[in-house]
């Protein structure tokens, strides 16, 4: 990932921090914003698919593609946010993934501790 990405996540995590606290209410509201952007990417989805009738299609891939895009960048500023470097965190989660692809693909099964 770009260096810049890593900049705009900590550019959003101060500037939420200024104006809003670091509370638990505020890092809750954080949190619960990784549902409100879930749900625009299901909403475009939707819209993508045309399953609407009354709407019809109104959204393209590359409109779903910006608003997971967007899901993505708030999981990064709410890690940041609880005090983590989103960098670490995203590094040992693509390590699992890593390791259970890896798995897969050898056809052996290991059970998580998780």
């Amino acid at each position: 990932m770009s260096e810049s990405l890593w900049t705009t996540v900590d550019a959003a995590r101060a500037w939420l921090d200024e104006h809003n606290g670091r509370g638990d209410a505020e890092l809750t509201c954080r949190i619960l914003k990784l549902g409100e952007e879930v749900g625009e990417a299901s909403s475009a989805w939707i819209g993508a698919l045309g399953q609407n009738p009354r709407k019809g299609v109104t959204h393209t891939r590359a409109d779903v593609a910006a608003e997971l895009a967007d899901v993505a960048i708030t999981a990064l500023v709410a890690i940041a946010s609880l005090g983590f470097d989103p960098r670490t965190v995203v590094d040992r989660a693509a390590a699992k993934v890593d390791a259970r692809s890896e798995t897969v693909a050898h056809g052996v099964r290991v059970e998580s501790d998780e």
